[in-house]
């Protein structure tokens, strides 16, 4: 078939609009509508002599559709290459360098992904009785018992499904808690620089949120956080480091404060890869720990999961526990069973269990020694690209900082009118992916960086010179930066216009992508 020939189906195919990406040069990537052909399958079956059944006699004609569901016609070739093309244009940690800030964004050792895929953890169905599963019970209590070493808990739940779902498990142990004691308490309290899903599982948990203010050196404003202490209090809620990528240095008489008040302390765990195998959230005083293992133990994360969220406890909240958790008998066999005053299930089966299994593959391998070596190198790389970055991005406390570094733009846009977000899109041209942008939001113009320990000196010092490169371009040519990314698929968006105009037409679509001619 001729090319024009081919670019004549298209145009058929697709209203009368051409597809051009794959087939005529162009970069933009056609819908599967502009590749559909009517009649063209992506497979065939043989003709058999199974008879047709008639739909009618399964559901009523009333909830039938009158007309067909729209949906491409294209061959299984046209809709591989489609997806396949589509991936290629996705930045992924796979990749390169993926600084985001609190995401803790690492690489992912591909033995994990190799034991998850073993055909006894892979191929069970969550409803198996425990007594065709035995493995995978052994392999949950020895989770969860490594998981209470390194967080210096008692015992802990493995049902959350991510970070969000162990925080209101958090809360609502927290709860149970208090109401077992026959104790109403309403308020949580939050530090002014918490990760943006704290208020909301507060509230989802039926407390109220007292905000806290951070003091000059971007810890926890003790005095006020006394003040605001009393009977109504049920807990607070930090991460430690915070998410400044500071060490709360007064987390001793925080904890020491919250408890004479009868208060609990709940640990996001959003920053554990900071701690791990030099210090416990348990020895700091803290009773509730959520994990992200998506992000301290290397697991996938982000594509809308799977995540996984474990909760672990100190010793007088265990009878609040989810149930049913898996338990060893007396003979030596696994089952399950609920703690006395379970506050029930968090999650329709047992958490996402082949998270569980990478993580654990994981911890195995690295052990405690590992983990701290893990620790103090996501440590140091985040400590150079402080200093190096500081002649153009002086970070917002000058100070040693743990695992990650937030630095500020806000001299650069008052001189020169480039924004923070000006340095991150600009960034996607240099081969990185961007930063946290404006997060937290109490530092101007915030850049959060954390390189993650496993990123090379080389890594590093590419990104450190490429940040230089745009801080140099935003005085000479600070249009450039308004304008970036150009070099990438999809230019920048008018994110405004994108707000106003949700279902845009397809001309609009392409004016907004930069993809008009």
């Amino acid at each position: 078939m001729s090319e024009g020939m081919i670019e004549e189906t298209h145009k058929s195919a697709a209203g009368g609009r051409a597809s051009s990406a794959p087939l005529l040069g162009d970069d933009r990537e056609p819908t599967l509508f502009e590749f559909s052909v009517p009649g063209r399958t992506a497979y065939q079956l043989r003709t058999n002599e199974i008879p047709a059944i008639d739909i009618t006699e399964l559901l009523p004609v009333e909830h039938l559709r009158s007309e067909p569901v729209e949906l491409a016609d294209v061959s299984e070739r046209d809709l591989v290459a489609h997806f396949t093309r589509l991936s290629h244009r996705q930045f992924a940690v796979d990749l390169g360098a993926y600084p985001l800030g609190s995401c803790t964004m690492k690489y992912n050792p591909k033995i994990c992904d190799e034991v998850a895929g073993l055909p006894g953890l892979a191929d069970v169905h969550p409803g198996t009785p425990a007594a065709l599963v035995q493995g995978w019970l052994a392999l949950m209590l020895e989770t969860e018992h490594v998981l209470c070493e390194v967080t210096g808990m008692a015992a802990a739940t493995l049902q959350p499904a991510a970070g969000a779902a162990g925080e209101l498990t958090g809360l609502l142990l927290m709860g149970a808690y208090h109401e077992a004691r026959g104790e109403k308490r309403t308020r949580v309290i939050i530090p002014d620089s918490a990760h943006g899903t704290n208020p909301a599982s507060v509230t989802l948990g039926g407390f109220e949120v007292t905000t806290l203010p951070t003091d000059e050196r971007g810890l926890v404003d003790l005095e006020a956080l006394k003040a605001a202490l009393d009977g109504d209090v049920a807990g607070i809620m930090l991460t430690n480091p915070n998410t400044l990528g500071l060490f709360e240095e007064d987390i001793k008489e925080i904890a020491e404060a919250v408890h004479e008040v009868g208060g609990l302390l709940y640990y996001d765990g959003a920053n554990l890869n900071a701690i791990l195998g030099v210090i416990r959230p348990g020895d700091m005083g803290f009773d509730i720990v959520h994990m992200n293992l998506h992000k301290t133990f290397a697991t996938p994360h982000g594509g809308g999961g799977p995540g996984a969220g474990p909760v672990a406890v100190s010793e007088r909240l265990v009878p609040f526990l989810p149930g049913p958790k898996p338990v060893q008998h007396d003979d030596g066999t696994f089952g399950w069973m609920s703690p006395e005053h379970s506050i029930g299930r968090v999650h329709a089966w047992h958490g996402n269990t082949l998270v569980l299994a990478r993580a654990l593959t994981y911890l195995k391998i690295h052990g405690g020694d590992g983990l701290r070596r893990v620790a103090e190198r996501a440590v140091l790389n985040a400590n150079w690209l402080r200093v190096r970055l500081a002649e153009h991005y002086p970070a917002a406390y000058d100070k040693t900082c743990m695992h990650e570094v937030v630095v500020s733009a806000g001299a650069m846009k008052r001189k020169t009118g480039v924004k923070g977000l000006d340095v991150a899109k600009r960034l996607l041209e240099e081969g990185f992916h961007s930063p946290t942008v404006y997060f937290p939001l109490i530092v101007e113009e915030a850049l959060m960086f954390e390189p993650t320990e496993t990123e090379s000196l080389q890594t590093l010092e590419a990104l450190a010179d490429a940040l230089d490169r745009i801080a140099l371009e935003a005085e000479s040519d600070p249009d450039a930066l308004h304008a970036a990314p150009r070099t990438t698929p999809v230019r920048r968006v008018d994110e405004a216009r994108a707000a106003r105009m949700l279902i845009p037409t397809q001309d609009a679509r392409d004016e907004a992508l930069g993809l008009s001619t």
